[in-house]
C-alpha cells in the first residue's frame, strides 16, 4: 500500500484489466529499456527529451485491485472557479476562421477550468482516480508537491508484438441525449474525421481491421467509439507509432502540419492548458507498451488545481454547444472525486 506520497508514484490501469503500479525514486531516459519497467510520460508537444521515466520497483495487479494500494484520505475540499467564456469566444473564432479559410478540417481548443483546495491534494485525486474502472484507464504521475492524475476513456494504442489495437473516440453527448446522439450528423462526422484519418495512418503497416462505430457509455456522458486492430507485418517500436498516432484528430488537428500544430500549441498556451494534458502517458513492461491519452484528468500544484477539457470544433460547430461540451467533460471529471469530498 502507499501510505504517503513523499516520493513519487506512477501507474496506469490498462485494456485487459491489468495494471502496473512504479514507484520513485525515477531516473529517466531518452530512449525506452530493453527489460523491465519504464512509464512513458510526455509533453503534449514531445518536448521532454528523458520521457522514459524508470522506477526503483514496480508491481503489477489486476486493475480492480488498484485502489486498494492508496489510502483512504482525510476529507478535502475543493474550490472551483466559473472559466471565462470571453477567451473562448475569441479563439473559437479565430479556429472557425481558419477552418473557413482551409487551414483545418478540424483542430480541438482546451478550455482550463482552475480551483483551489484546503490541503495537498494528491492523496485524495490519486485514491479517487484509482477507484475508477473499466472502460476507464485510471492513470497518474505524482509527486510530493504536484503531478496529475485522471481516468482516461481513450486509448492511444497498445503494442504486444505483432499486434496493435488502437481507437477512435470523437463525438461526445450526454447520456439521457443517447438516441439523438445516435443520429446527430454533426457529431458522426466529427468521428469519422478521427476514425479514417487514424486507418489511413495505419493502412501501411499491415492488415487493418476497422470495427463498427458503436456507443460507449461512461453513465454521465457518451462517446462515439470505433476499435481498430492492426496485424503489423514488420516490427515497430513504440517511439516509432507514438510519433505517427500522437495526436490524433480527437486531440490534435486535421490535417496535421507544422502550422497546424503551432496554432494548436498557441491556442493552448492562450487557454492555459497543462502541458501533459492530451498528451501520451503510457507503460513499457518486458516489451509490450500500452499507452493512453492523457485526459479527463486533474493537475495540482500545491493547493492549485487545474482541470482542463477539450472539443472537437469543425465547421458545423457552434459555440454554445461546444461551450456546454466543455462544461459537460469536466463535470464528468469532477464526480470522480464525490466520495472523497465532504458533501
Amino acid at each position: 500500500m502507499i501510505k504517503d506520497f513523499t516520493d513519487s508514484v506512477a501507474w496506469l490501469a490498462r485494456r485487459d484489466g491489468s495494471a502496473v503500479i512504479g514507484h520513485g525514486p525515477f531516473s529517466e531516459s531518452s530512449v525506452a529499456p530493453t527489460q523491465g519497467v519504464a512509464f512513458y510520460v510526455q509533453n503534449f508537444d514531445f518536448s521532454d527529451p528523458k520521457p522514459w521515466k524508470i522506477p526503483t520497483h514496480s508491481e503489477t495487479l489486476r486493475a480492480i485491485d488498484l485502489a486498494q494500494f492508496f489510502p483512504a484520505p482525510p476529507a478535502l475540499t475543493l474550490n472551483w472557479e466559473s472559466p471565462d467564456p470571453g477567451l473562448f469566444s475569441v479563439i473559437f473564432q479565430e479556429v472557425t476562421s481558419c477552418i473557413k479559410g482551409g487551414i483545418f478540417e478540424k483542430t480541438v481548443p482546451i478550455v482550463t477550468e482552475n480551483g483551489s483546495a484546503n490541503r495537498p491534494p494528491a492523496s485524495a485525486i490519486a485514491t479517487a482516480m484509482a477507484q475508477q474502472i473499466t472502460p476507464l484507464h485510471s492513470y497518474g504521475w505524482v509527486h510530493p508537491t504536484h503531478g496529475f492524475a485522471g481516468a482516461s476513456p481513450e486509448l492511444l494504442f497498445a503494442l504486444d508484438g505483432d499486434r496493435l489495437e488502437t481507437m477512435a473516440l470523437a463525438g461526445t453527448a450526454r447520456s439521457e441525449d443517447r438516441e439523438v446522439f445516435a443520429v446527430d450528423e454533426k457529431e458522426i462526422r466529427e468521428h469519422e474525421y478521427v476514425a479514417q484519418t487514424l486507418v489511413a495512418k495505419l493502412q501501411d503497416l499491415g492488415q487493418v481491421e476497422r470495427l463498427s462505430r458503436e456507443i460507449l457509455d461512461l453513465g454521465s456522458i457518451v462517446h462515439f467509439l470505433t476499435t481498430i486492430h492492426v496485424a503489423l507485418q514488420v516490427p515497430q517500436s513504440a517511439e516509432a507509432l507514438l510519433k505517427r498516432l500522437h495526436p490524433t484528430p480527437a486531440l490534435g488537428p486535421l490535417p496535421r502540419t507544422g502550422q497546424t500544430l503551432q496554432k494548436l500549441y498557441d491556442w493552448r498556451l492562450r487557454l492555459e492548458c497543462p502541458t501533459q494534458f492530451g498528451a501520451p502517458f503510457g507503460v513499457w513492461e518486458e516489451g509490450r507498451f500500452d499507452a493512453i491519452v492523457a485526459i479527463r484528468g486533474i493537475w495540482w500544484e500545491g493547493h492549485h488545481l487545474k482541470l482542463p477539457a477539450g472539443c472537437g470544433v469543425i465547421e458545423a460547430s457552434r459555440l454554445v454547444n461546444e461551450w456546454r461540451e466543455l462544461r459537460l467533460k469536466r463535470e464528468a471529471v469532477k464526480r470522480f472525486l464525490l466520495n472523497m469530498i465532504p458533501s
